[in-house]
């Protein structure tokens, strides 16, 4: 069973559903959260002009690299679309894919389709890549592989959504969006990620208005852009005493991810005092954002299962 409580002037209070699933296993053990902190962890791979962690869930591999501009990023025979997140708006790239070139400046999210492809840093700063679990090369170079040697038996085997309208192609999304009574965030699908790209705090969040929820059968990605969040995490009791976990609250600098697993009761509290950012990523894209009307920015372009 989900646990969600959401202030009423939460958007999230009105969501239909917080599962993707209704045939999630029932949870034997708990799995624990995962962390990639790149601000003070070395990276698992460096060379001229760049330097990339990998950071693995069980359906994707974020993928983080600090790129100089020429450095060229390159996928061959990728088997799936792939995401693209430039958080700063001083960088851009060029990325060529499906016999396109297409300039992409910062402060964006892009789908880029199955195939050969290359990002070419024009301008440099940070590069963030989400790649789903079907890349084992890329997933194999996680520094965390271990801990997915054995499948989450809550996580549903991963299964994309219908292809794109037109076919696929490089289809890249503003973040900076106005703000809409009522919508959730910013979000944008495509066939196999969802993200979710919270509004800016510049100031530390009221906690008496926290978020604590879980969800029973996906992960959720939380990437810090900007600022500190401290990831609040609880776990149900399980009948088994031995397997019960200890509360977490991890304080997260930018930039890092944090892999929250299912039935984890969770919120992230904003404490910086000038900016904070944070993104949620989901793998597949979440049913219940989906059914709220007007709440994802590019629907037209992905359909929804039927």
């Amino acid at each position: 069973m989900s646990t969600a409580m959401y202030p009423a002037s939460d958007p999230r209070s009105t969501l239909v559903s917080a599962t993707n699933s209704s045939k999630a296993a029932a949870p034997a053990e708990m799995a624990g959260m995962q962390y990639g902190l790149y601000y003070k962890t070395e990276p698992q791979e460096k060379s001229a002009g760049l330097k990339t962690w990998y950071t693995r869930s069980q359906n994707f591999t974020a993928v983080y690299s600090e790129a100089e501009a020429g450095v060229v990023l390159e996928r061959r025979n990728q088997i799936d679309e792939y995401m693209l997140i430039i958080p700063d708006p001083e960088t851009a790239v060029e990325i060529t894919a499906k016999g396109e070139t297409k300039a992409v400046g910062g402060y964006t999210v892009t789908f880029i389709p199955p195939g050969d492809s290359t990002i070419k840093v024009v301008k440099g700063g940070r590069i963030v890549r989400f790649i789903t679990e079907r890349s084992a090369d890329v997933a194999a170079k996680a520094s965390n592989a271990k801990e997915y040697t054995k499948r989450n038996p809550s996580i549903p085997p991963l299964q994309s959504w219908p292809d794109p309208v037109g076919g696929f192609k490089i289809r890249s999304y503003p973040i900076e969006i106005p703000e809409q009574e009522g919508r959730i965030g910013r979000i944008y699908r495509s066939t196999n990620f969802m993200i979710n790209c919270s509004k800016v705090r510049t100031e530390p969040r009221d906690t008496t208005k926290m978020s604590p929820h879980s969800h029973d059968d996906f992960e959720q990605c939380s990437l810090v852009l900007h600022g500190t969040y401290i990831h609040h995490v609880r776990w149900p009791w399980l009948t088994d005493k031995a397997k019960w976990r200890a509360d977490e609250h991890e304080a997260c600098g930018a930039t890092s991810v944090a892999i929250i697993p299912p039935h984890a009761i969770h919120t992230s509290e904003a404490i910086d005092t000038k900016k904070n950012e944070l993104f949620d990523i989901f793998c597949p894209p979440r049913m219940d954002f989906s059914l709220k009307p007007g709440s994802v920015l590019n629907a037209d372009d992905y359909p929804m299962p039927k």
